[in-house]
């Protein structure tokens, strides 16, 4: 419960209620309220929960529910003015405006007419937004408690909202309007590897090259129902040539980005990182996984957790740089950066916690650019503002990092996919600092992970088009 919350909830009888007495609410519209009063009432109108039909519908994007702003105006007549006991009678209301995610409301009712002979009161009822223009107003009539009553409000258990799917689509909206990028992909003989590349063909973010056994892809093709027709195949023998020819095609220029299929990420990864056929830069090659968790505020990303598996500092330079630039590309202009540990301390019995503070002061020398780094950080004080307060840490990146760089591979492996598995995250996974984006998932990952992740590579193939732009 929140410091200015009253811990009672207490009534305003008939007889202390004036002709214009008044109370007011201000409340914002978020996402997972939209979200909340779909299921709740059961209205789905697309207007409300479907962000492609609402860019072209009237208002351009999605809008609350009219309705929405109707339930604050009984939240401050059932909760306090005149607040318990209190009895809904009748209500007439219009709707002037709609509101959308991130408006605020404030919600004024005042009490315009007493009845004696029933106590019954009639409230004018007005919602303005954030820039004083009226969204609803009109009157609600009630029947007002006679008697005072004061009970201890009751703390609500708290709900959240977990839409994959209109998170899904959120992910892949951040290439919006981007024409589609050639895109090898390297052995994809399995459904999901399979599937989601033509999931992300069907989406408009890449045209796929398959690289493999074509009877092998046909196969897998036919048996669940996947329509290939019209793609392009480089029939190989076996996952190992696969990989060497999907990364040829990126080297000679053929495609713009590489996407794992069901190969193992060794047989993939040692043709990229390769010194004479591979496609290696001045840069360490590192991944990156970028979760979107329901219960934390912003995208978060985790590196590197898939490729470097005890990293010394001079590779976590490049880990570092790697994830800011990528943060950057996705709009982050200054990205916050959690170098985390056990500890929040420096120790010498931790190395985490040396390199956290030596990649520190790199960043005030500029050696890392870009973003704002704190460490060594424990896991709850870089995403968790109450636990970083408790433990007395003042700094601008705990309790709201933008990227967690993780001491080694095992710990940002566990972390990543405790996120996905427990705590419900959307994942997509990349590989930086080679010539071209490279999608890099699990096996086990859904078809619409890797369509996620290729939304994220075509928003980077298309940024290394532009001149000046890596």
């Amino acid at each position: 419960m929140d410091q200015g919350t009253p811990t009672y909830i207490e009534n305003r009888t008939f007889d202390e209620i004036r002709v214009g007495d008044h109370a007011r609410l201000l409340r914002t519209l978020r996402p997972d309220d939209i979200h909340l009063f779909a299921v709740m009432s059961g209205d789905v109108n697309p207007s409300h929960v479907d962000v492609e039909y609402a860019r072209s519908s009237q208002f351009r994007e999605v809008v609350g529910h009219s309705m929405w702003g109707s339930t604050l105006i009984s939240a401050v007549l059932g909760t306090e003015f005149p607040g318990p006991g209190t009895v809904y009678v009748s209500q007439s209301l219009n709707f002037s405006r709609p509101v959308a995610i991130g408006d605020t409301l404030t919600i004024t009712v005042t009490c315009r007419e007493k009845y004696a002979h029933n106590h019954h009161i009639v409230f004018d009822c007005l919602a303005v937004n954030q820039d004083g223009l009226k969204v609803i107003d009109g009157t609600a009539e009630v029947q007002a408690p006679v008697d005072k009553i004061r009970r201890k409000r009751m703390q609500l258990p708290e709900v959240t909202i977990s839409d994959r799917e209109l998170r899904y689509g959120h992910l892949l909206s951040i290439a919006a309007d981007l024409s589609p990028i050639p895109m090898a992909v390297a052995h994809p003989c399995d459904r999901e590897s399979l599937r989601g590349a033509v999931q992300a063909a069907e989406s408009g973010l890449i045209e796929p090259l398959l690289v493999g056994p074509e009877a092998r892809i046909r196969a897998v093709a036919e048996e669940n129902g996947i329509g290939i027709a019209g793609l392009r195949i480089v029939d190989t023998p076996h996952s190992h040539a696969s990989a060497e020819a999907a990364v040829a095609l990126c080297r000679d220029g053929k495609v713009e980005a590489l996407m794992k299929g069901s190969l193992h990420t060794d047989e993939l990864m040692s043709e990229v990182v390769s010194k004479t056929t591979g496609l290696r830069t001045e840069r360490r090659i590192t991944h990156v996984f970028l979760a979107d968790v329901p219960s934390y505020p912003h995208p978060l990303m985790i590196t590197d957790a898939a490729i470097n598996i005890d990293p010394p500092l001079e590779t976590k330079v490049d880990i570092i740089q790697n994830a800011i630039d990528l943060a950057q590309i996705l709009g982050v202009a200054l990205p916050k950066v959690a170098i985390l540990s056990a500890v929040e301390t420096v120790t010498s019995k931790l190395r985490s916690t040396i390199d956290a503070a030596c990649l520190c002061k790199m960043a005030d020398r500029g050696q890392i650019r870009g973003g704002l780094l704190d460490g060594p950080l424990a896991f709850d004080n870089a995403v968790s503002m109450v636990a970083a307060k408790t433990k007395g840490i003042v700094s601008a990146v705990a309790g709201n990092a933008d990227i967690l760089v993780v001491p080694d591979i095992e710990s940002g492996n566990m972390l990543a996919k405790q996120l996905e598995y427990f705590g419900n995250a959307l994942m997509a996974g990349l590989v930086l600092g080679a010539r071209v984006p490279i999608v890099l998932t699990s096996r086990a990952d859904t078809a619409e992970t890797r369509a996620a992740s290729c939304a994220v590579a075509q928003l980077m193939a298309h940024r290394k088009r532009t001149p000046g732009r890596a």
